[in-house]
């Protein structure tokens, strides 16, 4: 979830396998319900050979051949409810986003990554991942949702860095329609040279980008200075050669299918030219900017104070022009035949 700094990447990712083959995906009733009955929660898991990922279902009072939305939590240790150890509070922008879309009639899923939360014990190194096992689990859990006939339409919704794995997986499984959460609209080297510029000095600088070229080559480097260690630190390196390889914006140019681009206008961590880039590369998507909205969807202005409030207060909801532009896109899908 978090581009910014070297903050977001001091524990960047956790994954694990490199091709995962035979899967299961199971559910059980979690007891809890949402209030009356709007919604219901279940468990789900995906046993992998290198461990079992979590994620929770939630789906309308009354399910039957309903839409489902499969919803990929952006980067660092983001949790299946949009949640980090980072920050010193909660804001379950996952969570609340899976309860609006049950109350609108609209399944969701959502889970915690290879690697992090109840999912923790699925990676074994760091230096065992890649950005293409998380595509890889995607498409596996997505796969799964296919052949479960209480759904109709399949709806990829990646929020920030899940916005690039949402789109190549879409891809691959033929998803019935797209949505980008608040995504990056060029490569991740890129964007970080533009977050980093205004944080280092200019011989930092210049070490970052001499870094991040060598990685675009796909190329490894054992000296890091310690200022850029949580950035380039060599059990990160591989992660970052195959992430710089998918380029947004030429990934989504693959697509053909629906899709929806969602951006708020006071997102500090991706910019409305991150959305008008995904596009004008895919001219036939619905490009929705909205006023006062930060990067996790809720409401914030720019100012620090509200920022804060919209990454940590779980009592803060999600923009409702962003839960209702969701529900009339996959409300208005088609199955594909």
């Amino acid at each position: 979830m978090h581009y910014q700094g070297s903050r977001g990447f001091s524990t960047l990712l956790t994954g694990a396998a490199h091709c995962i083959a035979v899967m299961l995906l199971s559910f059980g009733w979690l007891a809890a319900q949402g209030s009356g009955t709007q919604f219901q929660e279940e468990l789900a898991s995906l046993v992998t050979p290198t461990g079992t990922l979590y994620g929770t279902m939630t789906l309308p009072a009354k399910c039957s051949r309903c839409p489902v939305v499969f919803i990929i939590a952006g980067s660092g240790p983001t949790d299946r409810n949009g949640n980090t150890p980072l920050l010193p509070g909660a804001n379950n922008t996952y969570k609340l986003l899976a309860e609006e879309l049950a109350k609108n009639g609209i399944a969701s899923l959502r889970t915690d990554k290879r690697g992090i939360a109840e999912s923790k014990a699925a990676l074994k190194s760091e230096l065992d991942i890649t950005f293409d096992t998380y595509i890889d689990d995607a498409v596996l859990w997505l796969r799964q949702l296919r052949g479960d006939k209480r759904f109709s339409t399949i709806t990829v919704a990646g929020h920030s860095e899940g916005s690039l794995i949402g789109m190549v997986a879409a891809a691959r499984v033929s998803a019935d329609g797209y949505i980008s959460l608040a995504g990056a609209g060029e490569r991740i080297d890129k964007i970080l040279l533009r977050q980093l510029k205004p944080q280092l000095t200019p011989e930092l600088y210049a070490a970052a980008e001499k870094d991040l070229a060598i990685l675009a080559s796909g190329q490894t480097f054992k000296d890091v200075p310690p200022q850029l260690m949580s950035l380039f630190r060599p059990s990160i390196q591989p992660y970052m050669i195959s992430w710089i390889r998918h380029d947004p914006a030429v990934e989504i140019a693959k697509l053909n299918i629906p899709v929806l681009i969602i951006q708020g206008k006071t997102d500090t961590q991706v910019t409305v030219a991150d959305a008008e880039s995904l596009a004008k590369a895919y001219p036939k998507a619905k490009l929705v900017l909205i006023d006062n909205i930060n990067h996790m969807l809720k409401e914030a202005g720019t100012d620090k104070d509200s920022q804060m409030k919209a990454y940590t207060d779980p009592t803060l909801p999600v923009s409702p022009t962003v839960t209702k532009e969701l529900v009339s896109f996959v409300q208005g899908l088609k199955k594909k035949s």
